[in-house]
């Protein structure tokens, strides 16, 4: 006995056939969306940290501190005679006078008016050292990214380089090269930057190892990337903190190393009113009771390299958050 079954119709077919595909589409295009979601998540994500952790910054005090002491002194060093009571190098009053009302912190022995001299010191100081620490620090960074990244024979030369550089005080090589080539603002600013560079690179080298066996370089290496890909795009990003923490420290570096080498007569030279130079040309009336135009300049250096310190460790808790 045969059974006739009917075939079914051709719409309820075409009904079924129409119901699957729409389920695929449906979800395919889930998938896009959520594919297309995952890097909006995750920027919105890191803007979010980012401002956390700028809300944590702002609530520290040492950054607040800092950041106004540092604030004064730029605009000091913008201002210049513009802003200063007396001009700082050729306006003369009576030679080695006590501070006063009319001269806050005293004249000193040619009778110029130190604090003129304080404020109007600041650009020198303001102008050669971030411009050496910005250099040392970019320097630096590449020559970390290459040795952390590529290793090798590279890493091995560098390496060793970086080590006998750091072999020798960094105040001794930059004498021997001041004397040498002679003190303009130029090679004071191209010397403290080759004297920064080693100490950069070993800090980013260090970082750099550890970044790269984390699965995210593992995979771009995957994808096929080129190493100068891998080193800026990836990696570079994700140790930014520790440049930006190298940069801040570095400024205060380079404001005591070349307050250092001008007091030692191989910085910047006269008439500059460079705060390095002023304590250098004021020393010795010490013993003579006249204290304040060596105390003040020295006090502005301290202050200054106080402040970059401040801010520096403020951004690197704030990162470590």
């Amino acid at each position: 006995m045969t059974l006739n079954v009917p075939p079914p119709e051709p719409s309820s077919v075409a009904a079924v056939v129409d119901e699957r595909a729409e389920a695929a589409a449906f979800e395919e295009l889930g998938e896009e969306v959520d594919a297309g979601r995952a890097p909006l998540d995750t920027r919105l994500e890191k803007r979010q940290a980012r401002r956390e952790r700028l809300r944590l910054l702002i609530r520290r005090p040492g950054f607040v501190i800092g950041t106004l002491i540092l604030v004064w002194w730029i605009v000091c060093a913008i201002g210049g005679d513009a802003i200063t009571p007396y001009n700082p190098i050729s306006s003369f009053s009576t030679p080695s006078q006590p501070p006063s009302t009319e001269h806050w912190m005293g004249t000193d022995s040619l009778g110029r008016d130190v604090l003129s001299r304080v404020m109007a010191g600041a650009r020198d100081v303001l102008v050669a050292a971030p411009i050496a620490a910005i250099i040392g620090v970019v320097a630096g960074t590449m020559i970390g990214l290459l040795m952390g990244y590529y290793r090798g024979w590279f890493d091995e030369v560098a390496g060793r380089l970086v080590e006998a550089l750091l072999s020798i005080p960094l105040i001794l090589v930059a004498l021997l090269v001041l004397t040498s080539l002679g003190s303009s603002r130029a090679t004071v600013i191209g010397t403290v930057a080759v004297l920064f560079t080693p100490l950069v690179a070993r800090i980013v080298r260090a970082a750099v190892l550890a970044e790269s066996q984390l699965d995210y370089v593992t995979s771009a290496r995957l994808r096929g990337e080129s190493g100068t890909f891998v080193m800026t795009r990836e990696i570079l990003p994700n140790i930014s903190g520790v440049v930006v923490v190298e940069l801040t420290v570095r400024i205060g570096y380079a404001v005591f190393t070349i307050a250092t080498l001008s007091f030692l007569g191989v910085g910047i030279q006269p008439p500059s009113p460079d705060w390095g130079l002023t304590v250098s040309d004021n020393y010795g009336f010490i013993q003579a009771g006249q204290w304040w135009p060596t105390l003040f300049p020295a006090l502005a250096i301290f202050s200054l390299v106080i402040a970059t310190n401040l801010v520096a460790d403020s951004i690197d808790a704030a990162r470590a958050a």
